[in-house]
Formats: C-alpha cells, structure tokens, sequence
C-alpha cells in the first residue's frame, strides 16, 4: 500500500507483483479492497494495481467534480509515475465503464480491457433506480449507510467484510455522488466501435438484468470476448473470484507480448 501525489490530489493504491500490468478499477463507495481476491490469486503472474479513486477509501478528496474522464486521467498520470508505457484495465460494474472511456482516450496506453459486470450506457429503470438511490443517501452524507449495505453484499467472509466496510465508509459524500451522478447520465455506445483493442466482457449467469448490457458490448465491441459464469451474480470479484481471475489470467496471457 502506497500514497502518491497524483493531478493535484493525494491517491492510495495497491502495487503487487511483477510482470504484465493489470490495473483495476472499483465502482462508487467500494475500493481497491474489493480485488482482495485479485490481489492473492494474479500477483503471483502479473503486477496487478489497484487505486482509491477521489474522495474514496484512504485516497484525499477531490476538489474538481469526480468525472469519468477525470478518472480516466489520473490512471494515465499513476502509469506514468509508475514508468507504465501500457496496461491491462479491469473495471468492475461502472468501473467498466471507466475501462471503456481509457480505451477511448488514450488507446496508446492500454493492451486491452476486461470489463466485469459492466455497462457502456444506463438505460433501465432497475439501475437508473439504484443508482439514484446512491446518489440520494450520499447527498444527505449517508456513506456510511451505503457501506455498510454494499460491502455486506459483496461478501459474507466476516474478515474480508470489515475491511470493505472500514474502507468505504470513509468515503467523501459528495465525491461519491458525484461518481454516482456521472455514472447515470455516461454513454459511449455510439463509439464502442472505434475500440480496436481487445475486450474481455465477463457477466454472471445468474445477473440477468446485466444480460442486455453485455449483448450491447459484446454486438459493439469489434474484437471482444463474452463469458457468462455459471452460478454467479453481479458480485464476480468476490463472489467467483477462483473463475474470474482464471479468466483473468487466460486472457493476458493470450495477447501478452
């Protein structure tokens, strides 16, 4: 664990590992401790990175309105503090969607994505509702509610919990709803098109709702690979970590060079 000055804001991340590089990103309210799993199982292969974004977790508050491209850019100024010419970037949930908008901007600075339970767009009202609800139980300060809730979700390992929750309930509520708010109103579906690299796209079987969001990717993406996990739900980092990360594994060893 490690803190650095990163575009004018204090970031925590998680360095582990050598060899390729795989960076990971968390959706809102979670943190880099949601790869715990990743963590343990890839750094024995790769070099696997993970990150607080702004006003999350142990990384400083953002002053600038936490935005997808605003993430997007820290990630290429902590590659370059890290001496990274390219990366693998692993997003989970709305971080996919922070995958893509990297693969977007800076092509030049990625070997590919793999997009886990994610979305390029927010287009039903199951999510929209969700999503909505995080923004209004952060506007009010309630991260801690949120924390709480969301990290209990992820996993029922009373040790992995606390930490989740510890983590996330540190998070700046107004940075929170701010990622909440992007998320909602983000789509690039109409440019998935001009991703060249390649995308892994990994969903549970059982997360139906995310199906159509998977199709989407998958039908617009020019070179990407679609998995379904059998008995798995959203919830695939902590959920079906063993599978995931086999995945994970597999498809940087494909097109490592």
């Amino acid at each position: 664990m490690a803190t650095t000055n990163i575009n004018e804001y204090s970031m925590h991340y998680m360095d582990s590992g050598e060899g390729m590089a795989i960076l990971f990103i968390h959706p809102p309210v979670l943190t880099s401790l949601n790869f715990t799993y990743q963590f343990q199982e890839l750094s024995s292969d790769f070099r696997t990175i993970a990150f607080d974004i702004r006003g999350h977790g142990k990384s400083q508050p953002s002053e600038q309105t936490v935005t997808y491209p605003l993430i997007a850019l820290d990630i290429k100024h902590l590659m370059d503090r890290m001496s990274l010419d390219k990366v693998f970037l692993c997003g989970y949930s709305t971080g996919g969607s922070i995958v893509l908008e990297f693969l977007l901007t800076y092509p030049d600075r990625a070997w590919g994505g793999i997009v886990i339970s994610g979305m390029s767009e927010v287009n039903e009202w199951r999510l929209r509702n969700k999503i909505s609800l995080g923004i209004a139980l952060s506007k009010i300060g309630a991260v801690g509610t949120l924390a709480l809730s969301i990290a209990w979700s992820q996993t029922k390992q009373l040790s992995l919990f606390r930490k989740l929750f510890n983590d996330a309930k540190q998070g700046n509520p107004r940075n929170v709803e701010q990622y909440y708010r992007y998320s909602l109103k983000y789509n690039c579906t109409s440019r998935l098109k001009e991703i060249q690299l390649p995308v892994l796209l990994v969903y549970g079987e059982e997360d139906k709702h995310f199906h159509p969001y998977a199709k989407i990717l998958h039908q617009q993406l020019p070179n990407s690979e679609l998995v379904f996990l059998k008995k798995a739900d959203h919830r695939l980092p902590t959920k079906a970590a063993r599978l995931l990360n086999e995945l994970i594994k597999q498809f940087v060893d494909r097109f490592s060079l």
